[in-house]
């Protein structure tokens, strides 16, 4: 088993930025890619941006692209998303998860270990 922690949600202003943290158990953290997931109330859980095992590869949804950045320390066990200009519609549950499948990035049942979440609320 894995587990996830994710970290650093709350309340922010539109136009700020918020860093979240996404702790993850086990020594094999290296191993694996890692996402960003978030889910709005009422709405489908959407990909936010992706993280190969070296960091060399990332994938951005359009959406946050420009305002997102996603990185990892694989010493601390650790991936981060720094959230930048913040909008009102991404208020959300932000949710870290590690991908186990190879095709599909974006798609939420290419994750196999997910985090309770975090809450990120932006007021306007």
């Amino acid at each position: 088993q894995v587990q996830l922690v994710e970290s650093g949600g709350g309340l922010v202003q539109a136009g700020g930025s918020l860093r979240l943290s996404c702790a993850a158990s086990g020594r094999t953290f290296s191993s694996y890619a890692m996402g960003w997931f978030r889910q709005a109330p009422g709405k489908e859980r959407e990909f936010v941006a992706v993280i190969n095992w070296s960091g060399g590869s990332i994938y951005y949804a359009d959406s946050v692209k420009g305002r997102f950045t996603i990185s990892r320390d694989n010493g601390k066990n650790t991936v981060y998303l720094q959230m930048n200009s913040l909008k009102p519609e991404e208020r959300a549950v932000y949710y870290c998860a590690r991908r186990r499948g190879n095709s599909y990035y974006t798609r939420a049942y290419e994750y196999d270990y997910w985090g309770q979440g975090t809450q990120v609320t932006v007021s306007s």
